[in-house]
């Protein structure tokens, strides 16, 4: 049952706390799988809170901290999961953010990881298209250098080529960039490719 206080939240702060993003919910599908990896699928804990009262959510795990009005006290919620599935979209959407991960925040021309942008592989001035099949990761430099011209016509090889991802392939590069915090009550949760630190 949705409580009347959480309409006004400011009534409402976490001891200890200077931030409401100082003890976010890791928010799990109804299978207990993390919605997002990276970025990770966090809630602030008013919403993760507001989630429970509307009956939207199960509280999996929660914080030491709790919560309090004059009349109310909770812990706050550290692991919540939704009641309903979220089927993900099988196709990620063609964006700037998600190319990057594709490509796992590499050039795909020389492997550095700095001064990211893309690159069209046939130019659009031969008619290359702005598409999952025709856009790469590339470094600054290495765009530069590549200029309006082919990989072959430039002699610089691509280490992958471009391709149209689906949403578990880029679930599992995500698994590769741990955040760097991770609440204990999340590991059960999580599996990521490097091994979690306290």
């Amino acid at each position: 049952m949705y409580h009347p206080d959480l309409l006004a939240p400011d009534e409402f702060l976490p001891p200890r706390a200077t931030s409401p993003q100082s003890c976010p919910a890791l928010v799990l599908n109804a299978d207990y799988t993390p919605l997002s990896y990276y970025p990770l699928s966090l809630w602030s804990w008013q919403t993760a809170i507001k989630a429970a009262f509307l009956e939207r959510v199960d509280i999996v795990a929660e914080y030491d901290r709790e919560i309090r009005s004059p009349s109310f006290a909770m812990k706050l919620p550290s692991v919540i999961a939704l009641r309903q599935y979220v089927r993900p979209a099988s196709h990620p959407a063609f964006t700037r953010f998600n190319l990057f991960l594709r490509d796992r925040f590499q050039c795909q021309y020389c492997g550095h990881g700095h001064e990211l942008t893309f690159d069209h592989v046939v130019p659009r001035a031969y008619g290359g298209r702005t598409t999952w099949e025709n856009v790469t990761t590339a470094c600054a430099p290495c765009n530069l250098r590549k200029g309006g011209r082919t990989p072959a016509e430039a002699h610089m090889g691509l280490r992958t080529r471009p391709y149209q991802p689906n949403t578990h392939q880029l679930q599992e590069h995500g698994r590769a960039f741990p955040p760097h915090y991770l609440h204990a009550t999340w590991r059960d949760y999580l599996y990521w490719d490097s091994e979690l630190e306290a």
